[in-house]
């Protein structure tokens, strides 16, 4: 069961009313599901093989999008910093390909998803970055072709049984972040009666948050959560870029001084796109928003719809606008800047050695 079913995330997914308690018997089915499969991996019923160097897995419980792929991004390049070799895997959403991919700058979202080409983009091809559905056969492919990497960040997987791992929090070196953002498990439920693909209680071995929620008021609770390592990410926006020019910048300010809150409109196809639109309100941009569905793609003829003379996207969405030639269009990208407790943790985990070397 996947978003793509709903199109978009339903409201009952927020609340225990009527509709969620309706469909709460196939979600008690589901949790069967998820029990037997995770008892086959346990039993070694599945073809798991454990990958030569570690894995850090970026991913999130809760369906749609939580801020993964600003986190990925950094985690590369702050590792890169350090001193290590990382590779990048990813599925790939909507990707067509019948075999595990390598994703440059200029490849087609379409063809690879978007998320990839954003980070090939972001990072100026500096990482390797292969998507394929099977991840095992992803790590193949990318470590035959750079026999160089060391560390292999996986976009999403949390759920993907095929991908062996041996977590921090059991003595191993691969590292499992579940992402949190401000709407938090919604109902509770999972699948299809509220939005999560696991018990919020899954094991992890830490907890990022990426905006401020309720809870977090204390210096305790933004280092533990659910018993785990908890950090909280925070992002900057950064100035915004014509879509056309990517040269030309222009502030925050001197947009909001230029164009009427009317005369702007702001489109994201997020998976809380909301988050966008409240970042832009901090910079003082107050827009007419447009809300997509995530991984939404976008024609000529959608823009020349939209009555506004300033068009503010996410850097998400502008990869699959390279053929759109609008002037009012403006890209807004997002930085993300990873504490240095997290850094510290993380270096003390991929220096283990590997476990399973002593496990034959």
């Amino acid at each position: 069961m996947a978003l793509s079913f709903f199109q978009k995330a339903p409201q009952f997914w927020e609340r225990r009313g009527p509709t969620a308690l309706l469909l709460w018997p196939l979600s008690w089915i589901y949790s069967w599901i998820l029990r037997i499969r995770k008892l086959m991996g346990d039993l070694g019923l599945s073809n798991q093989q454990p990958a030569p160097v570690p894995i850090i897995i970026v991913g999130n419980i809760r369906v749609g999008g939580t801020g993964k792929t600003p986190i990925v991004i950094a985690l590369a390049q702050r590792l890169s910093q350090l001193g290590w070799k990382p590779g990048i895997i990813s599925r790939g959403y909507g990707s067509v390909q019948i075999s595990p991919t390598q994703v440059r700058s200029d490849s087609d979202p379409i063809q690879v998803g978007d998320e990839p080409v954003l980070i090939a983009k972001r990072t100026y091809d500096q990482f390797p970055i292969w998507v394929f559905p099977k991840r095992q056969q992803s790590i193949k492919a990318l470590l035959a072709h750079s026999p160089d990497v060391n560390v292999i960040i996986s976009d999403d997987g949390l759920q993907h049984s095929g991908l062996s791992r041996w977590p921090a929090r059991e003595g191993g070196r691969d590292i499992e972040f579940v992402v949190r953002d401000g709407r938090g498990e919604g109902n509770g439920f999972l699948l299809p009666a509220g939005p999560l693909r696991e018990s919020a209680d899954r094991g992890r071995d830490a907890t990022l948050f990426t905006e401020s929620v309720n809870h977090q008021k204390s210096g305790l609770l933004d280092e533990y959560f659910k018993g785990r390592r908890a950090f909280t990410l925070l992002g900057t926006l950064g100035a915004p870029y014509q879509l056309i020019d990517s040269g030309n910048t222009q502030t925050f300010v001197k947009i909001s001084e230029e164009f009427l809150p009317a005369q702007i409109t702001a489109i994201a196809a997020l998976g809380n796109p909301q988050r966008f639109f409240n970042a832009l309100q901090k910079q003082g941009i107050t827009a007419k928003q447009l809300a997509l569905p995530d991984h939404a793609s976008y024609t000529p003829e959608f823009f020349s719809g939209i009555k506004a003379q300033c068009i503010l996207i996410t850097e998400k969405d502008a990869v699959k606008c390279a053929a759109i030639s609008d002037e009012r269009i403006w890209v807004v990208p997002m930085n993300l800047n990873l504490p240095d407790n997290l850094l510290d943790w993380l270096q003390s985990i991929l220096q283990r050695p590997d476990p399973h070397r002593y496990n034959l």
